[in-house]
């Protein structure tokens, strides 16, 4: 029967078994607590003697199947900590490890700005790109499946329910917003379909279903609380994964716990080091990412390598202000782009996973030590020079075998300032039990092929130790990793050979090859869409990749002035950065960067403050969207929300748009200012019927609701056809005019009730439109008593229901109920205008109620209680 359900046991990858201790996860190898009862998973050979033996062994023992598409991983239960010892000698086990842990959100999110990695860059130069027909999935909780930045674009699926995680939310808007809501709510594969899956399986999820449902990539923003620096059964089910589905890429943050030190494994007690959050981030064919500033710097937080074996983990980082998360986010989103690029010209096939890793390595932009370290990897995301690696086909794709050698040649033209080749491969899955993780060994080579002259890759030291870990990278052959980079500065203009040779490979190993080289200084921010925002602080940013002690000034023009500002004289160009406190002005602008005798200068921008919509009114028949007049802008873009995406809906040179009954079906509409040819940046997108503001009435509230003044306070959204407002109060004959303004002198104003009735009165003020139609308010009441009266009400009042007293202008009074011979039965000395007295228990009859005020004097009042 066990059979049946585990189907045929998987084969193992050969390697070299070490001791029995290797067998165990390291928090396993440590004796537990006396008595404790422990759980695990095992990865088994023969599935139906290891059931036998624990049938005699362990009796008290409870076994589980854990679906799995590798070796057979059963779930051994109810085990004391000299038991789990004993699975480590048993044969037919091949890795005894944790069972599942609790995963947490790496952290709650920031707003991001997609500049810093180029992501705005991409969005503007290859604007054919968003994701289109893409699927990202999200394994953690569900994200809210009503948010207007997903509409029309969500798999269904039974994971989504009543509730949803904010950080899923934050999660899947920084991979695949529309920006449906606000620019800030775009997404870096914003056309994308979004999926969501389940954390509560460290394990991957079932191929076939992410396959069937069209992801391409999975994004994983989730650690568990401790350190786990090993290889074990969930790494290797990855990498398998990996391998038998080669176009399906997993992203992984890092984590976030970089200051924290490491208590297992070969680097143990190494200060920051080695600290991922998963054991899952130490897997081969995945993309592991840390967090930077936007500044690009290391994020303190952020978790580091090496892994467990020495190798580079994480591999790549990107702007994360809240953490890991929001890094593997855009990181998620930036191979969807690239896998798009990728089916452009390849008839809609999608590319290995190997191939966008290699690209996105590739194109990243050193940050950190000179070269790969264990903080940032590779370097920085650059999604614009990824995407345009692919597009220009940068790349080659081949296999090697063992003592093979592949060769594949290149032309660099003169003046590049860096070349730089990446080798990426999805290795085979390693057992636990091996002391590093590398099964194929591949080797990449550089070749000038005029002078002869050979480049090696960057390889780091792995030597546990502070010191060792800190140096920089040396140019050698790679043994440890399934990636490889060469790069060097200022290369000879010609021919090149990049040579991939098989070292170690057990039949065939299929790998994938990227290029770049660049010529020096490009603008990332401001581009031809940046908007800037008035009278604060913005940071303009640019790629360098020339000599590291260049300089040049920053200038700046506004449109149509002769005249260039200096900025700041002697930049540093390999700043990449300049924080500038940009005018309180709206103008459409350039800036530049002289440097010697060449100028390198940017796109124009716009400098404005976005308007957000207001509504005048929303009335059954139409509606009045207003915004603020913005300088120097001639007409304004109007958007609504139709289908899944905002899309142009009207240009006007109005600061007002009016809506009739028919338009009034679509809800959503942002609007953004016109300057001379360049649209500005839209503002927040409203629902116009979401903003407090009904047909003309905004609000109409007493001052306060028991006084013996009545005041009323109206504001209306617009006065726009607006003729005359009137305070009406309920009579016996109907309502009754009070007060009436006409014109009307503001939008918010103040009616007086100069003779209210004494007790309860209701009001409701009345619109009069220019048009003959009529707009009521709805109603308000005020209980109105004269200054040194009292009212008790309801009076009389059913013995048991509360008796409210009210006093005015005497907060601090004091009140006591009398029965008819004298007795007190209630009191309040309490604070407040209204005083509440209980009548629960009192007989029927007449009650003297007596109210002193600070002043001494006393007022005094019959009450009836039937």
């Amino acid at each position: 029967m066990l059979s049946l359900l585990l189907g045929a046991a998987g084969t193992t990858v050969a390697q070299q078994q070490k001791p029995l201790s290797r067998k165990m996860a390291p928090l396993l190898a440590r004796s537990a607590s006396e008595g404790q009862v422990q759980a695990v998973r095992i990865s088994v050979t023969q599935p139906e003697a290891f059931v036998a033996w624990a049938q005699q062994a362990l009796p008290a023992a409870k076994i589980r199947v854990v679906p799995s598409a590798g070796s057979p991983i059963l779930l051994v239960e109810n085990l004391s900590p000299q038991q789990v010892q004993q699975l480590g000698a048993q044969p037919t086990v091949n890795f005894v490890d944790v069972p599942h842990r609790r995963a947490h959100d790496e952290r709650q999110l920031n707003q991001s700005d997609l500049s810093v990695n180029r992501i705005t860059t991409a969005h503007t130069r290859f604007p054919q790109l968003a994701g289109q027909g893409l699927t990202i999935s999200i394994k953690e909780d569900a994200f809210d499946l009503a948010d207007i930045d997903f509409k029309g674009r969500i798999v269904p699926s039974s994971l989504f329910n009543a509730t949803f995680s904010p950080h899923a939310t934050a999660i899947a808007t920084l991979i695949g917003g529309g920006g449906n809501s606000a620019p800030s709510g775009k997404g870096v594969a914003w056309q994308a379909r979004l999926a969501t899956s389940s954390y509560q399986s460290l394990l991957p999820d079932n191929a076939v279903t992410l396959t069937q449902s069209g992801v391409s990539v999975q994004n994983h923003s989730y650690g568990v609380a401790a350190i786990e620096n090993y290889y074990g059964l969930e790494s290797q089910a990855y990498d398998q994964q990996c391998r038998q589905y080669p176009s399906l890429m997993h992203v992984f943050s890092s984590g976030n716990i970089g200051t924290q030190t490491s208590t297992e494994g070969r680097y143990a007690g190494i200060e920051k080091s080695a600290n991922l959050t998963g054991q899952f981030k130490t897997s081969k064919n995945t993309l592991c990412v840390g967090a930077t500033d936007e500044l690009g710097q290391v994020a303190p937080l952020s978790s580091r390598g090496p892994a467990y074996d020495g190798r580079i983990k994480p591999e790549l980082v990107a702007y994360g202000a809240g953490g890991t998360s929001e890094s593997a986010a855009l990181v998620s989103g930036a191979s969807a782009l690239v896998q798009q690029a990728y089916q452009q010209s390849n008839s809609g096939a999608l590319p290995p996973a190997a191939l966008v890793k290699a690209v996105l390595l590739n194109s990243a932009d050193d940050t950190g030590r000179p070269g790969p370290d264990f903080e940032t990897g590779f370097g920085q995301l650059d999604a614009a020079g990824a995407v345009r690696t692919v597009l220009e086909q940068r790349f080659f794709q081949g296999s090697a075998t063992s003592n093979s050698q592949r060769t594949y040649s290149i032309t660099v033209p003169a003046g590049q300032q860096e070349l730089k080749v990446t080798l990426a491969w999805a290795d085979p899955e390693a057992s636990p039990t091996a002391t590093q993780a590398l099964v194929h060994d591949l080797d990449l080579e550089l070749v000038h092929v005029a002078s002869g002259r050979s480049w090696q890759p960057w390889v780091l030291s792995s030597y546990p130790h502070a010191d060792s870990l800190a140096k920089l990278p040396k140019r050698r052959a790679d043994h440890l990793n399934n990636v490889e980079q060469i790069t060097f500065a200022v290369p000879t203009a010609g021919e090149y050979t990049i040579r991939v040779g098989g070292t170690a490979v057990s039949g065939t190993q299929a790998f994938s090859v990227a290029y770049e080289y660049s010529t020096g200084f490009d603008w990332l921010k401001p581009g031809d869409a940046t908007n800037l925002r008035p009278g604060a602080t913005n940071t303009l940013r640019w790629q360098w990749s020339g000599a590291a002690t260049a300089v040049g000034q920053l200038e700046y023009q506004p449109v149509g002035s002769a005249k260039w500002r200096v900025l700041e004289a002697g930049v540093a160009l390999a700043k990449t950065n300049f924080s500038w406190n940009v005018p309180d002005t709206t103008t459409l602008a350039r800036v530049r960067m002289v440097a010697g005798s060449t100028v390198f200068l940017s796109d124009t921008f716009t400098i404005t403050q976005p308007q957000t919509p207001s509504v005048g009114y929303a009335c059954e028949e139409e509606a009045l969207l207003l915004w603020k007049k913005v300088p120097g802008a001639a007409q304004y873009q109007v958007y609504r929300l139709v289908q899944n995406h905002l899309e142009g809906y009207v240009t006007t040179a109005d600061t007002a748009l009016l809506l009739n009954k028919a338009q009034m079906q679509v809800r959503y509409y942002a609007v953004a200012p016109v300057l001379g040819t360049i649209t500005g940046e839209r503002g927040n997108t409203i629902e116009f019927t979401q903003q407090g503001t009904a047909c003309y009435v905004k609000t109409f509230l007493p001052r306060t609701v028991v006084t013996d003044t009545v005041l009323f306070d109206l504001e209306v959204g617009t006065l726009y056809r607006l003729k005359s407002v009137t305070l009406e109060r309920l009579a016996s004959g109907g309502f009754q005019a009070v007060q009436t303004l006409t014109p009307v002198p503001a939008r918010q104003m103040t009616f007086l009730d100069s003779s209210p009735e004494p007790g309860l009165n209701e009001y409701r003020a009345r619109l009069e439109l220019t048009d003959g139609r009529v707009v009521y308010s709805p109603t308000e009441t005020v209980q109105y008593i004269r200054s040194g009266e009292v009212q008790a009400y309801p009076n009389p009042v059913v013995a048991g229901e509360p008796l409210q007293v009210l006093v005015a202008d005497s907060p601090d009074a004091r009140v006591h109920l009398y029965d008819m011979t004298g007795r007190l039965r209630r009191e309040n000395t309490e604070g407040g205008a209204v005083k509440t007295l209980s009548t629960e228990g009192l007989a029927k009859g007449m009650y003297l109620l007596r109210v002193s005020i600070g002043s001494g004097h006393t007022m005094t009042t019959r009450v009836v209680i039937l």
